[in-house]
């Protein structure tokens, strides 16, 4: 090559330098198009976030599994799950997080007055964005439980509704149709024939409440009671539907002995070793959760809904949303890959998926319609029970006092089903309390 020639080609390469060097219109040069920045590039990583939850042992396994198949449909979000001892510690390891700024984007809770207090995000915005979201499909008892003065700050992530679960070996050998068990009295009697005592000592007991206040809440509201009056202002849980429900239990639990609890322990210890009793054929029965069913041996026992009471009418137990918040603190990008991991939890044929799993109740209605869901309920009568009761339950007791009024409740129960205080005593006391925190906010 002659060295004109090459000048020339080195000028040619000079000219095209150059108007590389400034660029096309749009600002990029090929190689830039080509190339990600170094920012492009980070914000090309899917966001990570921490999603807190309080739950253990079959459920546990079944969130962790959730969680797996959510990050391996997608690309854009990773979950990183965190488990908690129970839904008690999720709260107050999540108060602790709010208040270091250190947060979980996404937690399996929910709390009115922290919504209030704006530690929890407004999640309409993102709802009326996502053509798929289809608020109607919803069970709305579920989705309306995660409104706050109108607006959205939680959604469902599953039901619940607490129901009876047998031995049907203890009630084929005592005689006893579980059709027949339609209420509380009815239900005691084939306790007292089923309890087995060894001297002063009882070696089999006819039915175990769960410990805590829920047991006793749902089967006052089944006799009529009330949590509050109609206008809000008197705290009315000292009243004779009250009163004569828990006394009934006192007198099961303490005297009769045909029935008790376990109390204390860590996390859900005290509801495994409830389970454990009817499991291992020490207990003919016990109430417990529509999510216990993905730790129970069907071939061993069968579900029922909760009774009503003799001349009353049908049991109206409780029935609840568990529900999830996106914490207010996280970043933008956090919370919508807080919401978009939700969406994916409650498509329909995902909560068939975990109502089959778990027994707790899918909050999407056509999850009903989910061609899974109908042949493993016409093989699994029991997946069924939770819906049933559901069609006639209560809603969840709102406390206007930020939870003073259940923590009265708590304290009450512990004094009847642990201290064997009557009923009427520990009621009195906890209204006052109670009564004492709702007038202080009224004024």
């Amino acid at each position: 090559m002659s060295m004109l020639l090459a000048a020339s080609f080195a000028l040619l390469a000079a000219s095209f330098a150059l108007l590389a060097a400034c660029g096309s219109s749009t600002g990029e040069t090929p190689t830039a198009a080509a190339s990600p920045t170094p920012a492009a590039a980070e914000s090309a990583k899917p966001v990570e976030i921490e999603f807190w939850y309080g739950l253990g042992g079959n459920l546990g396994d079944n969130m962790k599994a959730k969680i797996e198949a959510f990050n391996a449909s997608q690309d854009e979000v990773i979950v990183k799950g965190i488990a908690q001892a129970d839904y008690t510690e999720t709260e107050q390891k999540l108060q602790a997080a709010i208040a270091s700024n250190n947060v979980p984007a996404a937690v399996l809770s929910s709390n009115i007055d922290w919504a209030r207090k704006g530690y929890y995000a407004e999640l309409d915005d993102m709802i009326a964005a996502d053509s798929n979201f289809k608020a109607e499909d919803f069970v709305q008892t579920f989705l309306d439980q995660g409104k706050v003065d109108g607006k959205q700050y939680f959604l469902p992530m599953y039901g619940t509704t607490q129901v009876m679960y047998y031995r049907k070996d203890a009630l084929e050998a005592a005689g006893i149709d579980p059709a027949s068990l339609k209420t509380w009295e009815a239900l005691a009697d084939a306790a007292a024939k089923m309890t087995k005592k060894e001297g002063d000592k009882t070696t089999f007991y006819g039915w175990e409440p769960m410990w805590g206040e829920g047991n006793m809440i749902d089967a006052t509201l089944s006799r009529g009671g009330s949590v509050l009056s109609e206008d809000g202002k008197t705290v009315t849980i000292d009243s004779p539907e009250w009163i004569e429900t828990w006394e009934h239990f006192r007198k099961w639990i303490h005297e009769d002995q045909i029935m008790r609890i376990h109390s204390g322990g860590q996390g859900w210890e005290y509801w495994y070793k409830t389970i454990d009793d009817v499991m291992k054929n020490k207990a003919a029965g016990y109430t417990g959760s529509s999510g216990d069913q993905g730790d129970l041996d069907f071939s061993v026992v069968a579900a029922m809904e909760q009774p009503g009471w003799e001349g009353v009418g049908e049991g109206k137990p409780v029935a609840n949303a568990i529900q999830a918040g996106i914490v207010a603190k996280a970043s933008p990008e956090q919370q919508q890959a807080a919401f978009k991991w939700f969406t994916y939890f409650m498509q329909p044929e995902n909560t068939a998926d975990w109502s089959m799993n778990t027994g707790y109740i899918a909050v999407r209605q056509s999850a009903l319609e989910d061609p899974a869901f109908k042949a493993f309920s016409e093989k699994n009568p029991q997946i069924s029970v939770p819906l049933q009761q559901a069609s006639h339950a209560s809603v969840p007791f709102q406390d206007p006092t930020g939870g003073k009024i259940t923590d009265a409740l708590k304290v009450a129960a512990d004094q009847v089903q642990i201290n064997n205080v009557p009923a009427e005593q520990a009621l009195k006391e906890a209204q006052a309390k109670a009564q004492s925190e709702l007038d202080r906010i009224s004024k």
